[in-house]
């Protein structure tokens, strides 16, 4: 066999582009056939057969060079989409919504005829369609593995189609032929759990200030450390702070515990199970840290569409109706339901509310209306929909020092639209507390009313019996553009402790705890002079003699408190006005503390602008006055323009600061970050320094890690600061270096294609050794993952562009895409003759897989050939037998990896292949 000739032009002569051009020549040919193709699928033919099996296109070849006579059988491309018989690893969507994975056999029933999808009994119950619905022989027939039915054979008017480069399989089916899902619904059967993997989140910060002449310096590292393996994930957190010695001091560090667990999911009922240490959820009672056993409702387990709280939908439909449903003038969701009773369960969940008006437009023309009351407070739960907790263990706070045993259970149950109710219990050895409540939906609002009762033994002391009520008030006034979020109302009497408070005063009376203002700050993160008076302050400032009634008769107990946030749209130009508030008053003092903030916001052409008063109290029980103001605006159109920012901030102390600022990002992927700040400060209040200060910062977001770093200097001091964070996964492909990470992460595996930008993760890439981290998931939502090949050698091929996975809470699955690595090529074909190969003939490598077509003029596009080897071409025109020939190659031999993009030409001459005894 002859020798092909080969010669190599770069990537700026005159013969690449004009092969360039011929090769697009080439391709939109074949391109317009695969349309064609596409075009017929979308109309399948009667009686359920498969799209990709439809045969409504027909080519002219005369339109082709020498009018077709040298063109090979192109009829395969008039029988639609052409599908090499195999298995293929496919998404599966069902009537657009996907509905899994799996891999799917492809085979032709005769030889002439296209080959289609067969459907097994196993992938016909994974896509979720009632198997009872068929015939007794239809499902004789699915129990035969070694035979291939379409799903048109089981289902009329079924129909498929096979997106090959996207390896997407699309069935569609009638509606009556479906049960029913809510909409974003993932069977728990398709949540991936992932692989075993270890996991490091870090998170190191190190901050150098100098002033007055002592220089300090404060290192910080956080650590997420954890293990998966076989569905099961151990998580351990824990910190380190370490603070350099000054004026003869030594270096302080203080390594921390925060939390360590395993957990583990379970599906059937829609929660998790953690044991170790973990914190309590905190809905109905005081959240703690506990060393035990929980088990926990998981809402994000529930489809998008049945989180939160949204009313059920009923209605009576007289014809095929289109049902659409509003609130506040927007369309919500939209449906044609069949004549009789209809349910719409599937509403996403929108903030607070705002009453729906539900449309139902007859087939004959006649429009009905009726409105659903919708308003929400926390505590509302759809229909149907429990959530509970179940918490045994011990007390294993840092914040106490005793550590009792502990059991905690709580309920919640949606009835209806109307009602929702909860109850729960929380109970130690000299503590319990039991709470029943219920929510309600009405067209005035939604509201939530509970009732606490507590009991707290105290050492050495009398027990203590109080009760909490608390109210909750939700509205959204659409005609006012005013929404009423949430309003509370907590009355408690005197003899009312809530669980925290409780351990508080139980530390106190043990002598566990001495009370010292002038180091601790807050207590169950409320600040100490929240619940201290001066009086109060002064006797803790004394010894601890163990005297409970001087540390306690003058402790401030809370009897009342009301919470609001408000915001208010005036007008679609006038901007909005927000104010958010606490009033609190006590059982043993006078006064009533109010803390506020109200704020205006708005824009005006690219400039916006916030002014905001907010009144607070300090440590010292003294109230302050606070008035803020801010504008922004881009300074320029282009993508990275920067932002000039400039606020004013005033107290009532007299203190004055006026800052200004430029923020902006750079990089295709904004991976560049960069500021800087100028402050003035008029030296009035306690702790303000008069004068200039200035500060600088820049940030660097790789695929790898975080860095971010800042200098900056004012009136007798400087400061500087280093920062990097990230996360480091090992997993069965090696070892993967990425950005920050939540709970939830995937690995991207891609060989080869090293430098493919994740679509859907800003700034990662897939690196040299053919992974990528994505450091958020959405736990058991279906996550879609997208690569661009731009930029990829023409050497390096996806199979696939894009996958999809729904992963477990806390997993690390592995999203692979396959990757072909092989040269490109421009291949010049001529037979014994001299003649051009025919036009459409394929061109088959060693393995025996299908690499290209040839073009006109004997010219193809070949992707994955080697550095040297061996190919054939085969073609067949009109009722002729099978032809075939072959040629070897031998191109330069180029570094794997290598980028470059030009194309080497190989003339070669086919000759007739040995084995076959036939002719060119």
């Amino acid at each position: 066999m002859p020798r092909a000739n080969h010669s190599l032009v770069s990537g700026n002569g005159q013969p690449v582009i004009r092969r360039a051009l011929l090769c697009m020549a080439i391709g939109g040919v074949l391109l317009s056939w695969h349309a064609a193709s596409h075009a017929a699928a979308a109309n399948p033919t009667a009686g359920g057969a498969d799209a990709s099996a439809a045969a409504d296109a027909n080519f002219d070849r005369s339109l082709l060079s020498g009018s077709g006579n040298n063109t090979s059988d192109i009829s395969r491309f008039e029988r639609g989409n052409v599908i090499m018989p195999g298995v293929y690893r496919t998404d599966i969507y069902l009537n657009d919504a996907w509905v899994g994975r799996a891999d799917v056999r492809f085979a032709s029933p005769s030889p002439d005829a296209p080959t289609s999808a067969c459907i097994t009994k196993s992938l016909y119950q994974q896509i979720g369609l009632p198997l009872q619905k068929l015939t007794p022989e239809q499902q004789a027939k699915l129990e035969d593995s070694t035979s291939c039915h379409s799903l048109g054979d089981l289902i009329q008017d079924a129909t498929v189609n096979f997106d090959q480069p996207n390896l997407r399989l699309d069935l569609t089916v009638p509606q009556a032929w479906m049960g029913y899902h809510a909409r974003g619904y993932v069977s728990p059967e398709n949540w991936d759990q992932g692989v075993n993997a270890g996991l490091l989140n870090y998170n190191v910060n190190s901050y150098r200030n100098r002033s007055n002449g002592v220089t300090q310096t404060s290192s910080f590292l956080g650590l997420n450390a954890g293990v998966n393996i076989g569905g099961w994930q151990l998580r351990h957190d824990s910190t380190l702070v370490v603070q350099s010695g000054s004026a003869g001091m030594p270096t302080q560090s203080h390594w921390q515990n925060l939390d360590t667990y395993v957990r583990h999911d379970v599906p059937s009922m829609r929660a998790q199970l953690t044991v170790g240490d973990s914190y309590t959820a905190g809905d109905l009672f005081d959240s703690v840290s506990v060393r035990g056993a929980q088990l926990t409702t998981d809402d994000r387990m529930l489809p998008d569409s049945q989180r939160g709280y949204a009313p059920t939908v009923r209605g009576v439909a007289e014809t095929n109706a289109k049902v659409t449903v509003r609130q506040n003038g927007v369309v919500l969701y939209e449906t044609t339901v069949s004549p009789g009773p209809f349910v719409i369960s599937d509403l996403y969940a929108t903030g607070y509310g705002g009453d729906l008006v539900v449309s139902v437009n007859e087939a004959d023309g006649r429009l009905r209306t009726f409105s659903v009351p919708y308003a929400s407070v926390p505590q509302l739960l759809r229909p149907g929909v429990n959530r509970f907790s179940l918490v045994a263990g011990e007390l294993h706070d840092a914040n106490y020092h005793a550590h009792p045993a502990l059991i905690e259970a709580t309920l919640q149950h949606g009835f209806s639209n109307l009602l929702t109710g909860y109850t729960g219990l929380v109970a130690t050895n000299s503590y319990a507390a039991v709470q029943v409540g219920t929510a309600l939906n009405t067209r005035f609002g939604a509201l939530a009313l509970d009732l606490t009762d507590a009991r707290t033994e105290i050492p050495g002391q009398s027990t203590q019996n109080g009760q909490s009520v608390r109210l909750s008030y939700s509205k959204i006034l659409p005609d006012t553009n005013t929404q009423l979020s949430v309003a509370t109302y907590r009355y408690s009497t005197s003899g009312y402790l809530g669980l925290r408070d409780a351990l508080t005063l139980q530390d106190i009376a043990r002598g566990y705890r001495y009370v010292d203002p002038t180091t601790l700050t807050t207590i169950d993160g409320v600040s100490t002079t929240n619940l201290l008076t001066p009086a109060q302050i002064a006797a803790l400032q004394g010894t601890n003699n163990g005297n409970f009634t001087t540390y306690t008769s003058q402790l401030d107990r809370q009897r009342s408190r009301f919470d609001i946030n408000l915001n208010q749209r005036l007008g679609q130009h006038g901007g909005s006005l927000y104010v958010t508030g606490s009033a609190i008053d006590y059982w043993n003092r006078n006064g009533t503390d109010v803390q506020f903030q109200a704020g205006y916001n708005n824009s005006f052409h690219r400039l916006s602008y916030n002014i905001s008063v907010t009144r607070t109290r300090d440590a010292y029980s003294r109230m302050s006055n606070e008035i803020y103001a801010s504008i922004t605006l881009p300074l320029g159109d282009s993508v990275h323009a920067p932002s000039f920012g400039a606020s004013f901030t005033h107290d009532s102390t007299g203190h004055t600061l006026d800052q200004a600022s430029i923020n902006g990002t750079l990089g295709v992927d904004n991976q560049f970050s960069y500021g800087a700040t100028a402050s003035h400060d008029n030296g009035q209040g306690e702790g303000s320094s008069a004068g200039n200060a200035g500060t600088v910062y820049a940030g660097y977001r790789s695929p790898f890690a975080q860095f971010n770093g800042s200098v900056g200097s004012g009136n007798g001091y400087s400061q500087s600061s280093l920062g990097v964070s990230g996360t480091i996964v090992a997993h069965p492909g090696g070892i993967t270096f990425g950005l920050p990470a939540g709970d939830t992460v995937a690995i991207v595996e891609a060989k080869n294609a090293e430098g493919a930008r994740v679509m859907n993760a800003a700034g990662v890439r897939i690196d040299r050794f053919g992974y990528a981290l994505i450091p958020y998931m959405t736990p058991y939502n279906l996550n879609v993952v997208e690569l661009d090949p731009k930029g990829l050698p023409l050497n390096v091929q996806l199979d696939a562009t894009s996958s999809q996975v729904a992963p477990h809470a806390g997993s690390v699955v592995m999203v692979k895409f396959k990757t072909t690595y092989g040269r490109t090529a421009v291949l010049r074909l001529h037979r014994t003759d001299g003649k051009p190969m025919p036009f459409g003939a394929d061109i088959i490598d060693e393995h025996n897989q299908n690499i290209g077509v040839v073009g006109q003029g004997g010219q193809a596009l070949v992707r994955g050939v080697q550095d040297s080897g061996t190919l054939k071409v085969q073609w067949r025109f009109d009722e002729t037998s099978p032809m075939s020939c072959g040629f070897s190659y031998q191109l330069t031999p180029v570094r794997k990896g290598d980028k470059s993009n030009a194309l080497e030409t190989i003339d070669a001459t086919c000759t007739p292949v040995a084995d076959t005894g036939i002719s060119s």
